[in-house]
């Protein structure tokens, strides 16, 4: 009967619920790690959603099922998954599969607290800043402020939102009717968060006024200043700047300290967003691509991309020291943020922030630059850069490897469907649909280059 006996009745039965969890943790390693990060295993294991319906059988009943079947789905889910970790794939800001950063991540699910007072997560709101002030410090500040938030979008929507009530303050009680109408300037590689955010926050989609960008993908300044002065003179009040380092498409770096001097010029709130590149910071050999960037008033930095933390770490860091980020957000909800407590209330940092609880993101990044220190993480970037320059020295080896419009579809079906590998693309501009490739992944190695570009000859022999 005991191999029968569902899930719930495992409560009040340590031993069972340990059995239960070490079988668990043994299908993890064996199908999601040493599996799913094995070049001679599938990226996926593709189905047509109809199919993978019936195969995980996602309908939920009212019984409860038994030990072994829940260990059958939970192999099942990592099996059809994508493995993000595994060394082809290349089609997301993220790949990898750090060891400590998981061991972070398995400790922060177990543990189950909410980042929001010192109470109920001391360990991880005296690391969260911790974090924090390292993040800054390569930043280039001595002091500011900061916060580790659900995604990158969120962190510039906040950057948006800051920018907003430090210069109308008075637009937190009363609204956009405290408001004039704004503008703020990002260049057209921008991510999609800046358009999101601008909806989000009302202040409108029309709101946001794109500058131009070289054929590098870099903002003109020059363009710049001439959309901050179209925008005056349309009678909107021009208040932010948002540059990009490490754009999504292509990867570039705009030029932050002409940028800089630009918004210095109109008293202009400067925000980095930095979620694929700020982890450059790193490498002494490649950190001048964010000269200037010590300039900004506020920056997004995503560590779970170029530094393979894991998902979700991302962090927005201020050079404010005014408590900007609590003046805005902050609401004092009494039966959370006494202000009568034992311990010094200002470690209770969740009215910093829109959420009321929020997960603990700081562990896996702390716990990974403990093991692999800074300059372990430096010669990781740098070792992503070298990659880079060896597949574009191998494409140029090869005569006549074009892609066209018609092929970069098809031949992402096809490595999908046969679990080769996994690659993004897209249009650009003029440019017909093309690859992107993403070389960030830690355990990269020259042979996993080579077989992407010999992979992507097999499946378009035929083309």
């Amino acid at each position: 009967m005991a191999a029968s006996r569902p899930f719930t009745a495992l409560h009040g039965d340590p031993m069972a619920v340990e059995s239960l969890l070490r079988d668990v943790f043994g299908i993890v390693v064996d199908e999601a790690i040493r599996k799913g990060t094995s070049a001679s295993e599938k990226v996926c294991e593709w189905k047509e959603p109809e199919e993978l319906k019936q195969l995980l059988d996602l309908e939920l009943q009212s019984q409860g099922e038994s030990r072994e079947r829940i260990l059958e789905r939970c192999r099942a889910v990592i099996h059809y998954s994508v493995k993000t970790g595994h060394p082809r794939f290349f089609n997301q800001l993220f790949s990898g599969l750090d060891p400590h950063a998981l061991a972070g991540r398995i400790i922060t699910e177990t543990l189950n607290t909410s980042q929001y007072t010192y109470e109920i997560a001391p360990v991880f709101v005296l690391m969260e800043e911790e974090v924090l002030k390292k993040l800054r410090a390569l930043v280039g500040w001595n002091s500011g402020d900061g916060v580790f938030c659900p995604g990158g979008s969120i962190s510039n929507m906040y950057a948006m939102n800051l920018a907003r009530y430090q210069r109308f303050p008075d637009c937190k009680q009363r609204g956009l009717r405290a408001l004039p109408p704004l503008a703020l300037f990002t260049s057209k590689e921008c991510h999609y968060s800046i358009s999101k955010g601008a909806a989000f926050l009302g202040l409108g989609t029309d709101s946001v006024r794109v500058v131009k960008a070289d054929e590098r993908g870099k903002m003109i300044p020059e363009d710049l200043e001439r959309q901050i002065s179209l925008a005056e003179a349309e009678g909107s009040v021009p208040f932010l700047v948002s540059a990009t380092s490490g754009t999504t498409v292509l990867g570039a770096f705009d030029p932050l300290d002409a940028i800089a001097d630009v918004c210095q010029r109109h008293g202009l709130w400067f925000h980095v967003d930095a979620a694929w590149g700020g982890s450059v910071l790193l490498s002494r050999t490649h950190r001048h691509l964010l000269d200037g960037i010590q300039r900004a008033d506020s920056v997004a930095w995503n560590p779970h991309k170029l530094l393979g933390a894991g998902l979700q770490c991302s962090a927005l860091l201020l050079r404010d020291t005014s408590n900007l980020l609590k003046r805005c957000h902050g609401s004092q909800a009494s039966y959370l943020f006494q202000q009568d407590k034992f311990y010094d209330v200002a470690l209770d940092t969740g009215d910093k922030v829109v959420q009321c609880g929020r997960r603990v993101d700081c562990l896996k990044l702390w716990l990974m630059w403990k093991a692999q220190g800074g300059q372990g993480l430096e010669q990781r970037i740098d070792q992503a850069f070298a990659l880079t320059r060896y597949l574009v020295e191998e494409i140029k080896k090869r005569q006549g490897f074009e892609l066209v419009m018609e092929v970069a579809p098809v031949l992402k079906e096809r490595m999908v469907k046969k679990g080769s590998m996994m690659i993004g693309y897209q249009p650009h501009g003029t440019r017909a649909n093309f690859f992107r490739m993403v070389v960030a992944n830690p355990i990269l190695v020259q042979a996993d280059i080579d077989f992407l570009l010999c992979e992507l000859e097999r499946l378009g022999q035929d083309l």
